[in-house]
């Protein structure tokens, strides 16, 4: 597996979902294509220093969401995507991704006008910083 995972321990996101997340973007988004085979659950847990039953579920859930085939002796390997399949995952994927926007911007006590902002902004190149408001 050449896709590289982070697990961010100061993140609320449990561990398993963070690997989860990750791993189905890099599906979904074709970083690793059909055919790839995931590394094993031993190996990628020592890798990001996590217990063994946190990878076999982000696995499991990668399974149940029809993006990878796990066989006993033959190990995960990553499944065809059709492109209702890709579409739907990507929906999801976008989805995770606003919530933990959502999430850190509420922790970082930023409004929702500037948070809109911001996204605004990183769609067009540029990155927003907290708006003056002169008063109306």
């Amino acid at each position: 597996m050449s896709a590289a995972v982070v697990i961010d321990p100061a993140d609320p996101t449990p561990p398993y979902e963070q690997l989860r997340r990750q791993l189905a973007g890099y599906i979904t988004t074709g970083e690793l294509p059909a055919g790839t085979r995931l590394s094993p659950v031993r190996q990628l847990a020592a890798d990001l220093d996590l217990a063994n039953g946190t990878v076999a579920r982000a696995y499991r859930e990668l399974e149940a969401a029809g993006l990878v085939h796990t066989r006993r002796g033959a190990g995960t390997t990553v499944l065809e995507q059709s492109p209702e399949a890709t579409g739907e995952a990507r929906r999801a994927r976008l989805a995770a991704l606003a919530a933990a926007f959502v999430a850190d911007s509420r922790r970082l006590q930023i409004t929702d006008a500037d948070a809109l902002a911001a996204v605004e902004a990183a769609q067009h190149g540029g990155i927003a910083l907290a708006r003056e408001r002169s008063p109306a």
